[in-house]
């Protein structure tokens, strides 16, 4: 296992979750908010639940105390709180890359669900890549819908993130 991949999956996700607001900010607050049918809703609320998810794994992974309220329960009303907290967040997750060992990749993490119901145990690589593969998952419903209210997000390849 090696760190160099979720470092570079860490500078994915700023690269990403930048666009994504340049993007949000092209919309009014109403806007941002409207319910368009997506599973959380609104561009706001997606937003929202890329960072909760973000929060609640890396409450795990670091024993950092990052406020999380209820799964679909959104952690900030104001737009400019929300966007400052998650670009936040990605500088948090850069970080918390740059120190990750092969060790600290193949050991097992014990977590209880966030409603309080289930004790897990993976391995901190499955765990650490799930986190990855949920921003990107709910960032391609953020895609969407921008992209139904004709605003475009640009590229999202990997291969395309400038170095």
């Amino acid at each position: 296992m090696s760190p160099d991949l979720y470092q570079r999956l860490a500078g994915y996700n700023l690269w990403m979750t930048e666009k994504a607001y340049v993007a949000a900010d092209k919309m009014s607050d109403a806007e941002r908010k409207q319910d368009r049918g997506a599973f959380f809703k609104s561009v706001h609320s997606t937003l929202n639940h890329i960072l909760f998810a973000d929060r609640a794994w890396m409450r795990r992974f670091t024993g950092t105390p990052y406020e999380i309220k209820g799964m679909g329960v959104d952690l900030f009303e104001d737009y400019e709180e929300l966007k400052a907290a998650h670009l936040g967040m990605c500088q948090d997750i850069i970080a918390f890359t740059d120190d990750l060992t092969s060790e600290w990749l193949v050991a097992d993490l014990t977590w209880t669900s966030v409603a309080g119901n289930r004790t897990n145990t993976r391995p901190q690589w499955v765990l650490l890549t799930h986190l990855f593969n949920h921003q990107t998952h709910h960032r391609g419903q953020l895609s969407t819908l921008l992209n139904q209210a004709e605003i475009d997000i640009g590229v999202t390849d990997l291969p395309w993130m400038p170095d």
